[in-house]
């Protein structure tokens, strides 16, 4: 076996594998698309339950000094 056969075998397992593609079609990337809106989705919403528990002040003219108004208080 020569250095010639070796990269032809390469080649040839690269475009087996890449068969795979042309079966599936766009399937794969249609589950991808839709499995990032969903967790996009369950990501916002979390984010919006954590949100309202927090009692950290959102807005900046809040922030004054708010730590020394819940000093010993557990934040939630």
């Amino acid at each position: 076996m020569n250095t010639t056969d070796i990269i032809y075998a390469i080649g040839d397992a690269f475009q087996w594998a890449f068969l795979f593609y042309d079966n599936v079609g766009n399937l794969f990337n249609d589950f991808l698309l839709l499995l990032g809106f969903f967790g996009f989705y369950y990501w916002m919403n979390i984010q919006r339950k954590l949100n309202a528990k927090a009692n950290v002040p959102v807005e900046i003219k809040d922030n004054v000094e708010w730590y020394k108004e819940n000093a010993g208080k557990q934040l939630k």
